[in-house]
């Protein structure tokens, strides 16, 4: 991992760029990091740099991850299962509100 000032990035951060395909680059600014400079390689990075420091997406992630410690929580199954009745509850409105309208299929 490199290490490189503010002024520095600023001034060549194409270079910069280049270089973080290899190893990620620290950019300080008074002696102090303030940003990393890290590559994104394929779409799936880029999502998930952003789900990791989105705080919204961390905080719902520690409070499922506390369900399930508590045992508060569905099987893959039962998960499928209440999807699939849930499903054909909503379709099946769907359905009836169409005809109502006169938009039936």
């Amino acid at each position: 991992m490199k290490i490189a000032p503010l002024a520095e990035v600023k001034d060549r951060l194409s270079a910069y760029i280049d270089a973080a395909k290899e190893s990620a680059i620290v950019v300080t600014r008074n002696g102090k990091p303030v940003a990393l400079l890290t590559p994104i390689l394929e779409d799936d990075d880029l999502d998930s740099l952003l789900l990791t420091h989105d705080r919204r997406f961390t905080r719902l992630l520690a409070q499922a991850r506390e369900r399930v410690r508590a045992g508060r929580y569905l099987t893959n199954e039962q998960f499928w299962r209440e999807l699939r009745r849930r499903g054909t509850r909503r379709s099946t409105r769907r359905s009836a509100k169409r005809v109502r309208r006169g938009q039936a299929r």
